[in-house]
């Protein structure tokens, strides 16, 4: 089971996902940070790291006196997770019921809508 991450947290991982690098480097993800606007101090992002490897998210090398983190889970897998769980929660598991709401609710833009029915259309050739 993949848990929930906290919203820092989870900009974090999109830090370390979106980095064209194998691994991230602590200096790397501070940078990050300030350029999206939300600068940390250094010892709350010790601490948010820890965490993000004790949930099995990350995972650090020292290498001299730097670490290197690596993801053990990809932004797909937790989209996935989050989506099933998001599904299970206010949809009692129904897709139909969400991408409903999406149409009714009119929260899609044409675009989307359009590209919705091309990726069902797909999909159902597929089977």
């Amino acid at each position: 089971m993949i848990l929930q991450l906290s919203d820092a947290e989870l900009e974090i991982m999109k830090i370390v996902w979106g980095n064209r690098s194998e691994v991230t480097l602590f200096p790397y993800i501070m940078e990050a940070l300030t350029a999206r606007g939300r600068p940390c101090q250094k010892n709350t992002l010790i601490v948010l790291l820890s965490r993000l490897m004790n949930k099995g998210f990350l995972r650090a090398r020292k290498i001299g006196r730097r670490n290197e983190y690596t993801p053990l889970i990809s932004e797909a897998e937790y989209q996935t997770a989050q989506t099933k769980n998001f599904l299970d929660k206010i949809y009692e598991g129904s897709a139909k019921g969400l991408v409903s709401n999406l149409i009714m609710g009119d929260l899609l833009a044409d675009e989307e809508y359009e590209e919705l029915k091309r990726l069902l259309e797909k999909g159902k050739g597929q089977q």
